[in-house]
């Protein structure tokens, strides 16, 4: 029986930090390699050791900017040139998921280009968290598996034992994963609705269901402004909800996000560590989603289901 090939776990500069913990929890080392950057901005990701015959497994957010997401195809490219038996793409944060479709005309569906270099550039599989858009597992021409970060937030949630949980959507949008969450919590569900006129501008806001006397608990993939957050934990509030949390995967935090967190109604806000935290906050708490992540590498590793750690 042939020698199965050599596990080996390699990261972007972008997630050393989130590479380092997934290394801890697969009792691996870290790959070695290098990025030497040049004088005009270019740079050159570079593997410092042999990868012949070995499963590659490169961890890289593609959030802002874009040489996060170039990096990574160059380390694609290099792993493939370098004769690595296998190149899987860990993408804790898959950038540009917010450009899913054409919602005016003249546009470009910024996901499916991603997912089209991606593949250009030679990548085997995809294990991601979270997309913004469960529809862009079908851009790619192989395998995507698709992680969620509910199985370590729906376990927290029930930790904290909260008397009067309701779940909440942020935006109609947003339903079908909070209503998830508020059946495996055996709780209710209320919505909020929004209407805009332009990009992170709320024109206004109304609240579908009671909250009155509830822990309010508000499950979203991204926070960017966090001015729909925001507004909503203020609207809940003066609907009569005794406290109102966050729980969202993936930390953009742009612009003035922590300062309208801090002046919000929210009384915690839960992050994952898909994407390096800005400035801390003493309402931001992180839960990483590293054990989460190694046990999906170690499973596609040996060839074994997954389907059993995620519970959407």
């Amino acid at each position: 029986m042939p020698r199965k090939a050599p596990l080996k776990v390699f990261t972007g500069t972008a997630t050393s930090y989130l590479t380092e913990k997934i290394c801890a929890h697969l009792g691996v080392e870290l790959g070695k390699s290098s990025c030497p950057r040049f004088s005009d901005g270019e740079f050159e990701p570079c593997y410092e050791e042999t990868i012949r015959g070995s499963y590659v497994f490169i961890v890289q957010s593609t959030f802002p900017s874009a040489d996060n997401l170039w990096e990574l195809l160059l380390m694609i490219d290099a792993a493939k040139r370098a004769s690595a038996y296998k190149v899987i793409a860990v993408i804790p944060y898959f950038g540009y998921a917010r450009q899913d479709r054409k919602d005016k005309p003249r546009v470009s569906i910024g996901a499916k280009v991603v997912a089209d270099v991606l593949s250009k550039a030679g990548v085997d599989r995809v294990i991601t968290v979270d997309l913004h858009a469960d529809q862009i597992q079908g851009f790619f021409d192989v395998p995507v598996d698709h992680l969620y970060s509910s199985s370590l937030f729906i376990p927290y949630i029930k930790q904290m034992n909260l008397p009067n949980v309701v779940i909440a959507s942020p935006d109609v949008g947003g339903t079908k994963r909070a209503n998830t969450y508020a059946k495996l919590l055996e709780t209710d569900l209320v919505i909020c609705h929004k209407t805009r006129s332009k990009a992170n501008y709320i024109d206004n806001m109304t609240v579908i269901g009671d909250v009155t006397g509830k822990d309010v608990i508000i499950v979203d993939d991204i926070i960017d402004t966090a001015g729909t957050i925001s507004k909503a934990a203020d609207l809940f509030k003066e609907r009569g909800a005794t406290s109102v949390r966050a729980f969202a995967t993936h930390p953009i935090l742009s612009g003035p996000a922590i300062e309208r967190i801090e002046n919000s109604a929210l009384s915690e806000v839960y992050f994952t560590d898909t994407i390096p935290l800005k400035k801390e906050s003493g309402k931001i708490k992180i839960l990483s989603i590293a054990p989460l992540c190694a046990d999906v590498i170690e499973k596609v590793y040996y060839y074994k289901s997954i389907s059993s750690i995620y519970t959407q």
